[in-house]
């Protein structure tokens, strides 16, 4: 019985001593690992420092923007109040004063002609201040808006920016009537040279009304900034839609705007000038072949479909700036472009030089479809055929420069063709003027 009691004593024991040894082993084990993921906490923190400091710092710096052009907006109005209340005191005075000297010099002021001078004068600056705030609202809703997802994404500063910039335009136009605002992108780049492009507030001709305007102050058509788009239209935007009659078509990821009308005649959008006196136009257009077009009409005027394809005008009467012509093929020059190598197809006087011309598809006889892998006038994919009317001068862009003569004609697009089954539907296009 005792050496029962003595082995199990024993093999207790030695159970004990065993666990007390994987303990300290396990012990041991969860110190070393301890140690080794620790370094991987620290690191995973300081990784995240590093990725929140620069959207940190940014977010702070738009943020006090936001701040100071509240301040802005606050002083400028009391003091534009102010200076209001001042004015229409002056003049209410000296207009009384008039009056009683008029009379012998013992008249007294007109109060109640007074006080409705001064209603309506605030009544007016109210409303003026009113729709003022409301759109600079909108705006700064619009940016926090962008704030809010900067951490998140890598979104652009350069809409942010163009906002704030008209918002500070807008408070100058409200802080003093008398500002005189330029009536064009030229105008602007000349009083200040270093005004990078971007959207601005513009005042039209006569000064009665504004509105925005998007000026490039770089390089167009070989010609310096200061150029005001007029047009501007990017169907890869799906945020856009066609202008007013247009046709949308859509197919492999392409959209674009073309004819609805089932046979012969053009679709049109007009740009009006704002009374802009410009003497160059400078524009790019791109667009899409669908089905059979057959290029040039040469028996029917500006005001027929004299092309299958864009046709840019100016004033009216009508005044051609440039023709953008699809071919029927790259593979033939029966129906196809003018700038074709061997091709027989004559340009009318009035088209002249000014033209793009190409086509969209390689083979013999095209099908009723959007043919999307080529897109038309961007100078890229020409055939053998076709390829001088890839290396036009300019191309994509085209430059009418008028010299000395300045006009303020509204701009014209139309999508022409001759037959139902036709059509070159664009997708994008800019146009300015200088």
């Amino acid at each position: 019985m005792e050496g029962e009691q003595s082995q199990t004593y024993q093999s207790l024991n030695r159970e004990t001593i065993n666990e007390e040894n994987v303990y300290e082993v396990s012990q041991e084990a969860a110190t070393e690992e301890g140690r080794v993921e620790q370094p991987k906490v620290v690191k995973q923190r300081k990784d995240k420092e590093v990725t929140w400091n620069k959207p940190i710092i940014l977010l702070t710096v738009l943020l006090s923007l936001i701040v100071m052009l509240l301040i802005v907006i606050f002083g400028l109005l009391v003091t534009h109040m102010s200076d209001k209340d001042t004015t229409a005191a002056c003049t209410t005075g000296r207009a009384t004063t008039a009056r009683a000297t008029a009379v012998g010099g013992n008249g007294d002021p007109n109060l109640t002609e007074w006080a409705i001078s001064i209603v309506h004068n605030y009544i007016k600056l109210d409303k003026q201040i009113s729709q003022t705030t409301r759109d600079s609202a909108k705006k700064l809703i619009n940016i926090v808006n962008t704030l809010s997802n900067l951490q998140d994404t890598s979104t652009s500063t350069a809409g942010v920016a163009d906002d704030i910039l008209l918002i500070a335009q807008e408070l100058l136009v409200l802080h003093n009537d008398s500002t005189a605002l330029p009536t064009s992108c030229k105008e602007l780049k000349s009083r200040s040279p270093d005004s990078p492009s971007g959207h601005y507030v513009l005042a039209s001709a006569n000064g009665s009304t504004t509105y925005t305007a998007y000026c490039n102050m770089g390089t167009l058509c070989g010609s310096g900034g200061g150029w005001t788009r007029l047009a501007y239209l990017d169907m890869s935007d799906a945020t856009q839609n066609c202008p007013s009659g247009f046709r949308l078509y859509q197919s492999g990821g392409v959209r674009a705007c073309g004819r609805t009308n089932g046979g012969a005649g053009c679709i049109s959008v007009q740009f009006p000038s704002n009374g802009i006196s410009y003497s160059q136009i400078c524009g790019r257009v791109t667009g899409y072949q669908y089905a059979r077009p057959d290029a040039l009409h040469n028996n029917n005027g500006i005001n027929s479909p004299y092309v299958d394809g864009v046709s840019i005008t100016r004033g009216s009467p009508r005044q051609h700036v440039w023709s953008l012509i699809t071919g029927k093929s790259e593979s033939t020059n029966s129906r196809s472009c003018p700038c074709n190598n061997g091709s027989s197809v004559s340009v009318p006087p009035s088209i002249g030089n000014n033209y793009f011309c190409e086509s969209g598809f390689s083979a013999s006889y095209p099908f009723n479809i959007l043919y999307t892998s080529d897109p038309l006038w961007d100078g890229q994919g020409c055939g053998s055929l076709e390829s001088p009317c890839c290396n036009a001068p300019g191309i994509p862009w085209f430059h009418r420069d008028y010299g000395s003569t300045t006009t303020t004609d509204y701009i014209e697009l139309r999508v022409c063709a001759n037959y139902n089954d036709e059509d070159s539907p664009v997708s994008y296009y800019e146009i300015y003027v200088k």
